[in-house]
Parts: structure tokens; sequence; C-alpha cells
């Protein structure tokens, strides 16, 4: 379903729309909320929803994606284009997770190559947007709260 915004047409995303790798199991699979006001905006319209083909809970975790600041792929060094610009996804999302994992790993080196427990402790600590599950997951990472439970 695609409907029309004033930033353009957008893609609605339904039920059961995570496909491979991200419905893997193993897999942590980061949906997309407001990089500012998550609480206020929810989960952004084009990000993929769960359940999973089987039933599973899917997307893990959300993540910021909308808007977010990046380096430009096609920058070139001349006048006319930016060192910077914004983007939104899931894919703008996945890294503030990974980020976020890697700050953990740092402080908490024991849990290196515990995969399993790591992925656990993530989504124990998230925090709760109000959103249905099928849409948030667990919520919004919570590093502090990940670094005070270790």
């Amino acid at each position: 379903v695609e409907v029309n915004t004033p930033h353009g047409e957008v893609e609605l995303n339904s039920p059961m729309s995570i496909g491979d790798p991200a419905n893997l199991e193993d897999c942590i699979t980061v949906g997309s909320v407001h990089a500012d006001r998550p609480h206020l905006y929810g989960v952004s319209a084009f990000s993929s929803r769960g359940p999973t083909s089987d039933g599973r809970l899917k997307p893990d975790v959300v993540g910021p994606g909308e808007r977010i600041t990046s380096c430009n792929a096609n920058y070139r060094s001349s006048a006319a284009d930016e060192l910077y610009r914004q983007e939104s996804g899931t894919s703008m999302a996945a890294p503030h997770v990974s980020g976020l994992l890697a700050a953990f790993l740092s402080a908490r080196r024991e849990f290196r190559g515990r995969p399993d427990e790591v992925k656990e402790i993530l989504l124990r600590t998230c925090t709760d947007i109000g959103r249905d599950r099928y849409h948030q997951g667990q919520g919004v990472p919570n590093l502090m709260q990940m670094l005070l439970e270790t």
C-alpha cells in the first residue's frame, strides 16, 4: 500500500513483511522509529512489521531511522555536492543498534563471543514505546540499562 505524504509517496508495510535475512531467529532485526520522539511518533511507516511467516515476534528492536544525517556516498568534492545528507530507513536504524552493542561489548568484555546472551540482555532491557509488539519488538535499546543489569 502506498500513501502520499508531504515528503512524497511512502509504502506502508503490512504484517509478515519481514523477509530474509531479518526473519532468521539468530538475527537481531531492527525496525525504525523517529530519531527524537519515538514515543510520540512511534514506528516509521516504511519499517517492516511482524510476525514472521512462521509466527515469531519480529522486529526485535527499533532504533532511530528517520532523517538521519549520514555521509553522502555520491560526494565528488564539487561545489554543488554536500558531504552529508539526510536519509531514512532501517538501514539508518541498524547502525545505531550496532554501535550500542559495540559500546556494551567494550564495557563488558566478558560477553564477547557470547551472542545469544548479548541478544537476550538487549531484548530484556529495551524501553517500551507503547506500540504493537509486532511493530516495535521489545522497543528502543537502552545501553544504560544493559550496563546496569550486567
